[in-house]
């Protein structure tokens, strides 16, 4: 169901709008869930994913495995885990590219920034439970 007239829901259009976006905009997309724990803690379902963060895959062939993030491949999408690779045929490690979907961030990499926006979106998210509380 469509709730603002301003945004349209054409499958070409979306995803004209996702595979064209800028850098910043990607950072939004790349988000991933928290785990069940984080969740409760800071009142958050998700968060954008960073250099640093530990997660767990929850999708795949590298389904239960953790690790820590060391890249996030904005052009591709798609984020680089520790001991996470693959041997290519000349021998050479490489690391394999998931999609933060895929993942579950167990431990956040806090700074003052990341944390003052926790702060403000567990804020946002109350209020909007609250209010759709009412909605029957």
């Amino acid at each position: 169901m469509k709730f603002n007239p301003a945004v349209t829901s054409s499958r070409r259009k979306n995803r004209k709008a996702h595979f064209t976006s800028h850098s910043e905009e990607r950072r939004k997309l790349m988000s991933a869930n928290l785990s069940k724990e984080l969740q409760a803690r800071h009142g958050v379902r998700s968060m954008p994913i960073r250099k640093d963060d530990e997660v767990m895959i929850t999708r795949g062939f590298y389904k239960a495995r953790e690790g820590k993030i060391i890249t996030c491949f904005r052009k591709k999408m798609v984020v680089h885990i520790e001991r996470i690779t693959r041997e290519k045929v000349n021998g050479a490690q490489v690391p394999v590219g998931i999609q933060p979907s895929n993942v579950v961030i167990t431990k956040l990499k806090l700074d003052k920034d990341r944390k003052k926006k926790l702060e403000a979106k567990s804020k946002k998210e109350k209020t909007t439970d609250a209010t759709m509380s009412n909605v029957d």
